[in-house]
């Protein structure tokens, strides 16, 4: 407990028993890199395979794959704003790699990663897909009837989810 911390001298007040800053990169590193990769994988199958089609029915009215080209941000807000969302998603994607060499807490090393990549994944369609660099299209294909995603989206949404739940906790990113 902090009491007995604290009666003991000398003893630093900070937790020791969390993971250290280089288990907690990792693990950001991994989840960035997986969460990407499964991001880049599924637009290449919906490129190749759901954009010539209609929807295909998973749950029906509930999910299914809708192949779209999105030129704005969520729920294509933005259109006309591409280049500008390109760059304040690198500008975010400088400061998350920033942060993450502070990471010493499980939780904001997947939250972080799982930011990292949904903006990376974005940015990629932005800056390689047509009509031309910068201005690019997101691939979305995830229709859940309100509105069509992809998985960079979901892994923004849950970076969402962790980093206000760790926030809420009073949990920063060291582990303090």
């Amino acid at each position: 407990t902090v009491h007995d911390m604290q009666a003991a001298r000398g003893t630093s007040l900070s937790p020791d028993s969390g993971p250290t800053t280089h288990t907690s990169v990792r693990l950001f590193a991994i989840v960035a890199a997986l969460t990407l990769v499964v991001d880049q994988v599924t637009k290449y199958f919906a490129v190749a395979k759901l954009q010539d089609r209609g929807p295909i029915e998973i749950i029906p009215n509930v999910l299914s794959l809708t192949f779209f080209r999105n030129a704005g941000a969520a729920f294509s807000a933005g259109t006309g704003f591409t280049l500008i969302l390109s760059l304040i998603a690198i500008v975010v994607c400088v400061a998350v790699v920033r942060m993450a060499t502070r990471l010493r807490d499980r939780g904001w090393a997947i939250g972080l990663g799982l930011l990292l990549a949904g903006a990376l994944g974005n940015l990629a369609d932005r800056i390689f897909r047509q009509p031309s660099p910068f201005k690019g299209h997101v691939v979305d294909f995830i229709d859940y009837g309100v509105f069509i995603g992809n998985v960079a989206d979901i892994a923004l949404t849950f970076a969402a989810i962790v980093i206000v739940w760790r926030t809420w906790r009073c949990i920063s990113i060291d582990g303090s």
